[in-house]
């Protein structure tokens, strides 16, 4: 009779409840359960009405946005247009020189920095609000003082409050608060859970249409998804805790004991799922990931297939949503991950002059980016190209059995083919750390080459087109962050701006290295050649050596040194890739320059897990 109970309340079936008075009317308990599981029923239905509204007014955002650094930059000259030509694959050592620190320590940074193009925003209130909100949606606070944990910018952490507002309205909206009704509540969670459940494997997909939404790719996604899976733990918590108070109140009167309650196949799928999320939460956490990266995705992939799999026969109402997060899961990595956008080649590899450092290197005709159609339609895999910032899955099996079924990210450092060119040189640079890198080195040490399998491109351009639309584009990074700058710089200084009649866009890299022979990851060469096209290039000494410099009064330095002392109002892109530290300290000197009023934009490329 309980089993037939749980399952006839949970489905607002007719029961007989005489048995379930606990001091109230049982005629009036059993109506209130019937209306509150039938309206949580319906009501939940809305939740992915309001996700996909808050998706498309981000749509919407992201693409105003585009045609207004579009017009900007088809204004200013800055439009991109890439040559056919190729870049080289040499690798030689050297650095550069930074411009005189001294004006930076003197210069007071309440100040303005662009005194012309700041100055004529003083006509425009309106637009320097604007460049204010931007400020504080763009700075980055301190870390948490007792738990110790790195918070996001101002503008992701108002998205992640947005997102658990809403779930904490869909989990409370017309619950009557009695002890006795607890089941509704642990019933509208566990709703909830399962709601979220496709928006969970859809923010973590490599493949997915939020990209062409929001710009967004999955990595820039990662976090957003990480909070998610956080908020749904805890649904799934309360939801225990309400089934516990359910019990309670309806079926200890009755003479179930808890033991009994607990051995029944529906709690046991429900505990078991619960175990599954708990423990997939616990195994992704950024210290479990750092120490145990392979530990973290062999995990991850089986715990969240069993728990699909639990909740499927857990929850009879969920069983809809379930199927659809398998289906994306499943889509993502059997369709497109396995074959779609995967390709196994020959390549070289090579220990570099650090000997802590391997670069990966291959190259291949580039097929038509036109000649498959559904391909094109589908997603492209390495062979058609890749664009800046993009990155590859790298699986390398012959380093060792372990290594067969594991897939590491890396940023592609080479530049990418264009429209027109017949071959891509491919370069990945890895330096090496524990695990997977560790063991490729050795491996590396005594192999030149290696079947690679590659599963890619991946990523956004949102970092690129920011700097395409502006007139300064500086790329601030620290060690093996190369790979993020190097394609970047290449593509903005291989753009026509002179053609259009317009002044030619001013490009900037500030490159910190922990060694000197760090330089021989791209070369004196490819340098010299990037500083003669106009690329401004600062390599401060070693920080082995001198220690990490302030990067962020450098980059605003080095903004300074770009600025045409007759041009004004400059619109300024800055992108940084290095560690969160660095990544930090750039982005709030950028909210600092934009709160006084400067037109300045900045993306985060992090490296890292």
């Amino acid at each position: 009779m309980a089993d037939d109970l749980l399952f006839s309340v949970h489905q607002a079936a007719a029961t007989d409840v005489a048995t379930l008075s606990v001091g109230s009317d049982p005629a009036d308990l059993r109506r209130e359960l019937l209306e509150g599981v039938r309206f949580s029923a319906g009501f939940i239905i809305t939740y992915q009405a309001a996700i996909c509204a808050v998706l498309f007014c981000f749509a919407a955002w992201h693409w105003s946005g585009r045609m207004v650094a579009r017009r900007h930059s088809t204004g200013s000259g800055s439009e991109l247009i890439i040559d056919s030509t190729s870049s080289s694959s040499s690798t030689i050592s050297g650095n550069a020189t930074p411009p005189d620190f001294t004006k930076a320590r003197n210069q007071n940074e309440q100040s303005p920095l662009l005194n012309k193009g700041q100055s004529s925003l003083g006509t425009r209130p309106f637009r320097r609000a604007l460049r204010a909100l931007r400020s504080l949606g763009m700075y980055q606070p301190k870390r948490m003082p007792l738990l110790h944990k790195t918070l996001p910018s101002n503008s992701t952490s108002l998205l992640i409050i947005s997102l658990l507002a809403i779930n904490i309205f869909y989990a409370t909206y017309n619950i009557h608060w009695k002890f006795e009704l607890a089941f509704v509540f642990s019933d509208r969670t566990a709703y909830l859970f399962v709601a979220n459940l496709p928006w969970l494997y859809l923010l973590a997909a490599k493949n997915q249409p939020i990209k062409f939404l929001t710009g967004y790719s999955y990595e820039n996604l990662n976090i957003i998804h990480r909070r998610l899976g956080e908020i749904m733990c805890i649904l799934a918590l309360v939801h225990g805790a309400g089934m516990v108070a359910a019990w309670y109140c309806l079926l200890r009167p009755t003479g179930m004991t808890i033991w009994h309650f607990l051995s029944l196949p529906i709690i046991i799928l429900g505990l078991s799922a619960l175990a599954c999320y708990e423990v997939l939460f616990l195994t992704s956490l950024a210290s479990f990931r750092q120490w145990w990266y392979e530990v973290f995705l062999g995990l991850h992939v089986m715990l969240q297939t069993a728990g699909l799999v639990l909740v499927f026969f857990h929850h009879r109402n969920g069983r809809v949503y379930v199927g659809i997060a398998l289906a994306i899961f499943l889509i993502d990595r059997l369709i497109f991950r396995l074959v779609v956008k995967s390709r196994s080649i020959r390549a070289n590899l090579t220990v570099m002059e650090d000997g802590e450092t391997v670069l990966v290197s291959a190259d291949w005709p580039v097929m038509d980016r036109w000649r498959n159609i559904l391909t094109t339609l589908l997603g492209l895999d390495v062979h058609y190209g890749w664009s800046p910032t993009e990155h590859v899955f790298l699986t390398i099996p012959a380093i060792a059995r372990k290594h067969i079924l594991q897939a590491h990210p890396f940023t592609i450092a080479s530049s990418a083919p264009v429209r027109g060119q017949d071959h891509a040189w491919f370069n990945l640079i890895i330096r090496a750390h524990d695990g997977f890198t560790r063991d490729l080195l050795h491996y590396a040490q005594s192999h030149a080459t290696a079947t690679i399998r590659l599963d890619g491109p991946y990523g956004s351009l949102d970092a690129l087109h920011m700097l395409q639309s502006s007139d300064i584009a500086l790329v601030v990074v620290g060690g093996s962050g190369i790979a993020v700058a190097y394609p970047l710089v290449w593509a903005l200084l291989h753009g026509h701006d002179a053609e259009v009649g317009r002044p030619r866009r001013r490009v900037g890299l500030i490159w910190v290295v922990h060694e000197a022979s760090h330089v021989a990851w791209i070369g004196q060469e490819r340098l010299d050649e990037l500083r003669g096209m106009g690329l401004q290039i600062v390599i401060p000494a070693p920080t082995s050596k001198a220690g990490r410099p302030d990067v962020a009064a450098l980059a605003e330095v080095t903004i300074h040194d770009m600025v045409d002392v007759d041009g004004d109002d400059c619109r300024v892109g800055v992108v940084v890739s290095g560690p969160d530290s660095v990544n930090r300290a750039v982005r709030n000197r950028c909210a600092s320059m934009a709160w006084r009023g400067i037109d300045v934009n900045v993306a985060v490329e992090k490296y890292g897990w």
